[in-house]
């Protein structure tokens, strides 16, 4: 499958590294996804005669790269969603963002509001019904050119958690418009899952799966070989 990065594989789960530009699901049944890829392709590869059965534990906004997991069985997504409720899967991004960032790390919190109108999250405070709370933290990796490199991890999983909350602080998501970028990006945002740490649903052993960064990050003023040697 020369479109899709298949980073692991076995009888219970697969991960793959998403193209940004894929919506993850949820699309319109004549449009195509990538879990529709997904199930169409390993209907073609493993010959199988009836509905292919993948369950997505983890999903990625369209303009989002990156490490997905998904389930081959439902006992598997059972247990892998489990484990997301209990926050107990690490999840590691990489963001190129806008301007310098003088802390060498931090901690951002913050409530948040979604607006399924306009497809986009808001800012709000504790008091606000509607309110969910996010945390994150960030260390920065690298800084050139009027870019910054951050390792970006969550504590908590809302929609679009990690692009407002560096927009609110003044860093927005290199390419992300919707969020107060003024520059663009060749293809989607500069925000890429490039890790997941979980526990293997059957076997029980830790797992540690990185995605390697995508093509159009190689136009960007980082010394890749270096960042990635460290």
């Amino acid at each position: 499958m020369s479109d899709l990065e298949i980073l692991y594989e076995d009888n219970h789960l697969l991960v793959v590294n998403k193209p940004a530009g894929w919506a993850t699901m949820g699309l319109p049944q004549d449009q195509e996804t990538l879990l529709t890829r997904l199930k169409k392709w390993l209907k073609e590869r493993d010959s199988k005669p009836g509905n292919v059965y993948l369950g997505v534990v983890s999903r990625l906004d369209v303009p989002v790269s990156g490490a997905v997991l998904i389930a081959k069985t439902s006992k598997a997504a059972a247990r892998l969603t489990e484990q997301f409720r209990t926050r107990s899967v690490s999840k590691v991004y990489w963001a190129v963002v806008e301007g310098h960032v003088p802390q060498s790390s931090g901690i951002l919190r913050h409530f948040l509001r979604s607006d399924e109108r306009f497809r986009r999250v808001h800012i709000t405070n504790a008091h606000d019904p509607n309110a969910l709370e996010a945390v994150l933290s960030f260390t920065q990796i690298a800084s050139t050119g009027g870019l910054t490199l951050l390792e970006v991890q969550p504590e908590t999983g809302r929609k679009h958690q990690i692009r407002i909350q560096l927009a609110t602080m003044g860093r927005p998501i290199l390419g992300d418009q919707k969020y107060g970028a003024k520059r663009s990006f060749s293809e989607g945002i500069a925000l890429h899952s490039r890790r997941i740490e979980f526990i293997h649903p059957v076997r029980k052993q830790p797992l540690a799966i990185e995605a390697p960064i995508p093509p159009s990050w190689d136009r960007l003023p980082f010394l890749w070989s270096e960042i990635i040697k460290s």
